[in-house]
């Protein structure tokens, strides 16, 4: 597949909304379900991203259709201005395991380690069912800092960890 990466924006929202809905009817999806994501929800979760993050999509260069993104955004107080955090990637159902997840994290991280010189660290959080995810961010240089326990309340009754991450620019 020819793809190309670019910066969101609010203007992305319809199309962002969208892509985040396909992606939680997925199993294994999102935390969210899809009821859970309003357009509205997705045009302020772009606002914050625009003015305190980064957010990068995966644009099919044939359909010029968004395929998959990866957003990150500062926590709040200004202790934690070098951080980027709550970070969510998602790539359409039909798109995974072709590699555009990890594009979308190589190109993130390049962009931090090349223009954002406020950003010194990147944080996750990844269900602990969610083997495959963690081992793809240790991959990329994420580090598991701990267990949420017993944090996810699953359909099923059962409860689950969360595993935060963090990446640290290099140098530090």
């Amino acid at each position: 597949m020819d793809l190309f990466t670019r910066f969101l924006s609010v203007a992305d929202a319809p199309v962002m909304h969208k892509l985040y809905c396909e992606i939680a009817n997925h199993p294994g999806g999102f935390a969210r379900d899809p009821e859970e994501v309003t357009p509205e929800y997705m045009e302020k979760l772009l606002e914050s991203t625009s003015s305190s993050g980064l957010g990068i999509g995966a644009v099919d260069r044939e359909s010029q259709a968004l395929i998959g993104f990866i957003i990150a955004r500062k926590p709040g107080p200004k202790v934690f201005n070098h951080v980027l955090s709550d970070l969510t990637i998602g790539v359409h159902p039909q798109h995974q395991s072709k590699g555009i997840g990890r594009r979308l994290f190589l190109d993130f991280i390049e962009h931090i380690q090349s223009s954002r010189p406020d950003v010194l660290r990147v944080e996750l959080i990844a269900r602990e069912s969610n083997q495959r995810a963690i081992s793809f961010y240790e991959s990329i240089g994420f580090r598991a800092e701990g267990v949420f326990e017993k944090r996810i309340l699953n359909q099923n009754g059962d409860f689950e960890s969360d595993i935060p991450m963090g990446w640290l620019k290099p140098g530090l």
